[in-house]
């Protein structure tokens, strides 16, 4: 079994006398859940299996895991996966119960098979990472933006942001600050679900038996719902039924894949072909990453704690656009150079540089994704 600093740093020491799987693939869940990683991959190649955890957004190898004891860990995650364990050409999708594996939460797993062998990602959930609003670590002026739209219910909050920049988490403490506003009847359409939050009546689409976003929001209107929850709008369908959601009276919260908020307008335009409708019915527009912060344990010098990257912990970097008037008008002008966010990146910037949250360079690390 070979280690790498960072591995002895984190005291990688996998029970794997007697190739006990059982044993070993507790012990290695548990052991990322300790170090707050949110997903773990598991490698075949040549030589064995690399594993590497996700850490604050950064993948970090950790160690290797012998050829052998390898094949009986993934076959036994593949088992509690309930995935086909003979099956290592084709990729497959599966989730472990929390109390197969003594931890808090289910794990999400996704098979793929690659040329050196199959590869493995699980991912993880934690309780305590299901934040309310104020925890989020937003300016007052972004959350109260926010709140204040969750108060009118219709017209459109829209999400952006590479994968891992926190989207659903937003989406989620959004979720249940609408429970503690108001009971309304939610009704969300994700891809997976993550979280399951009492009180809110989630979908999970299912593309192998047609059950797509689109498909599944034609139905869910007729749930008589307040709020719709779009886990992405990835097509002229969804796009459409979206709009019209909201131009009916209905507050509709999804996620949309763009670089920048104005990205956001210009992919929603080419999708549904209408500027006036997209300009009438989005209301606020929030664009995040998620930077590490300075390692409150060393402030920034590197420690054992941050395994000498000076970083741990993260915080959002956003830019934000309201949709007044003056925004409207572009859009339906088809103008968008004048789009002016009320919350600009470099804004962003100075406010975590000026609190010694971050470091420039961890600032411009996500400024290109």
């Amino acid at each position: 079994m070979q280690l790498d600093s960072k591995a002895q740093a984190l005291d990688w020491a996998p029970p794997l006398e007697g190739q006990d799987a059982t044993a070993a693939v507790e012990w290695l869940l548990q052991f990322a859940t300790r170090h707050q990683a949110s997903d773990v991959h598991l490698h075949m190649d040549r030589e064995g299996c690399r594993v590497q955890f996700r850490l604050d957004g950064v993948l970090t190898h950790v160690g290797t895991l012998p050829a052998e004891a390898a094949k009986l860990i993934l076959g036994r995650v593949k088992y509690l996966s309930k995935l086909k364990t003979y099956v290592e050409s084709l990729p497959q999708d599966g989730r472990i119960a929390a109390d197969e594996v003594g931890l808090a939460s289910d794990v999400r797993v996704s098979t793929y098979p690659t040329v050196t062998g199959e590869k493995l990602v699980l991912r993880l959930f934690y309780e305590e990472h299901q934040l309310a609003l104020n925890q989020l670590g937003f300016s007052t002026d972004v959350r109260e933006a926010l709140e204040q739209q969750l108060g009118i219910r219709a017209g459109m909050i829209l999400l952006t942001g590479p994968a891992g920049s926190g989207k659903t988490t937003t989406i989620y403490a959004l979720l249940q600050r609408l429970l503690e506003i108001d009971s309304c009847h939610v009704i969300t359409v994700e891809d997976p679900v993550e979280r399951v939050i009492p009180g809110i009546m989630q979908t999970e689409i299912d593309l192998e038996r047609g059950l797509t976003f689109a498909k599944a929001l034609k139905h869910l209107l007729r749930q008589d719902p307040q709020v719709l929850v779009i886990g992405e709008i990835r097509d002229e369908e969804t796009a459409a039924i979206a709009l019209r959601a909201s131009m009916t009276g209905h507050l509709v919260i999804a996620t949309l894949h763009a670089g920048s908020c104005r990205g956001v307008v210009e992919r929603l335009n080419a999708l549904s072909d209408d500027s006036n409708l997209v300009a009438s019915q989005l209301r606020l527009i929030l664009n995040q990453r998620l930077v590490r912060k300075l390692c409150a344990d060393c402030s920034g010098k590197g420690c054992t704690a941050c395994f000498g990257s000076g970083l741990r912990g993260r915080v959002p970097f956003l830019e934000m656009l309201r949709l007044d008037e003056a925004n409207q008008g572009a859009i339906e002008a088809k103008q968008l150079a004048k789009l002016e966010p009320g919350l600009s990146f470099e804004q962003s910037r100075e406010n975590l540089l000026g609190q010694a949250l971050t470091t420039e360079a961890e600032i411009n690390r996500h400024l290109h994704l």
